[in-house]
């Protein structure tokens, strides 16, 4: 994969800024309006329950929840745009469709709200992807992601926190890996810079490795070779033309100015 291929636009900064502007909205129309938006929350296995898969992620307790959320939205949106692009959108809306099924299945009786299960979605998704596609930069945000959110794993188990939907961000992390796996994206390869890093490189047509023996030892050229006269073409008369010395060809060559 080409390094053009990650292109910063202005999509990278209004995307996760008006995402979660939209939950700070949400909350304060719950708020204004004295709306007990918890209802709207996932309520497992019951028919009033499915409308939370949609609306559970707008839905926060209270503002400290919202909060938590907020910080590792803007930074993990931003970063799955940037480096994502053409997977951004599938990976937001199929991501919190089955985040939200998921939980509905295996869920508590309770309701869960909140935007954590898209933040363990966007964590597992962003390493698990950057890790399987071995390419240094994805590979380097992955480890990113580890120090920053690792700590995030233990939430995925019952009975470490209270009021927390853990089965919410197990949900997520399932389903970030699973699109890890699935979503294909371009081959992501190095830039080449150097002759020898292409796949048909040969080194016995390589004027460098050719200076060396059959031993490994530096061989010296012979004197490069000097002009006895000059071509009929050149007009000694003009200063338009320089001689050059070609280390590759090991002979001084005459070059018109430019």
């Amino acid at each position: 994969m080409e390094e053009q291929h990650f292109k910063f636009s202005t999509s990278v900064i209004t995307l996760p800024f008006l995402s979660v502007l939209l939950l700070w909205i949400v909350f304060w129309v719950g708020i204004r309006f004295q709306i007990d938006l918890g209802s709207y929350g996932i309520y497992p296995r019951t028919l009033e329950g499915l409308r939370g898969i949609v609306f559970s992620p707008f839905v926060h307790g209270d503002i400290e929840h919202l909060y938590n959320n907020s910080i590792p939205l803007l930074v993990l949106i931003a970063a799955l745009r940037f480096f994502y692009r053409e997977q951004t959108l599938s990976v937001l809306g199929y991501g919190l469709l089955l985040t939200g099924v998921i939980t509905w299945i295996i869920g508590r009786e309770s309701y869960h709200i909140g935007a954590s299960g898209l933040v363990y979605l966007l964590v597992s998704f962003i390493f698990f992807k950057g890790i399987r596609t071995k390419y240094y930069r994805l590979v380097a945000l992955s480890l990113m992601i580890v120090m920053v959110y690792g700590g995030l794993v233990w939430y995925i188990f019952p009975n470490v926190k209270e009021g927390i939907s853990w089965e919410g961000h197990l949900a997520g992390l399932v389903v970030g890996f699973a699109f890890a796996v699935t979503f294909k994206t371009p081959e992501y390869k190095k830039m080449i810079r150097y002759d020898w890093e292409r796949e048909d490189y040969n080194p016995q047509d390589d004027k460098f490795m050719q200076r060396f023996d059959e031993n490994g030892n530096f061989v010296n050229l012979p004197p490069p070779e000097v002009f006895k006269e000059l071509p009929s073409t050149i007009d000694t008369t003009t200063s338009e033309y320089d001689v050059v010395y070609d280390a590759v060809e090991n002979k001084y060559i005459i070059k018109r100015k430019i």
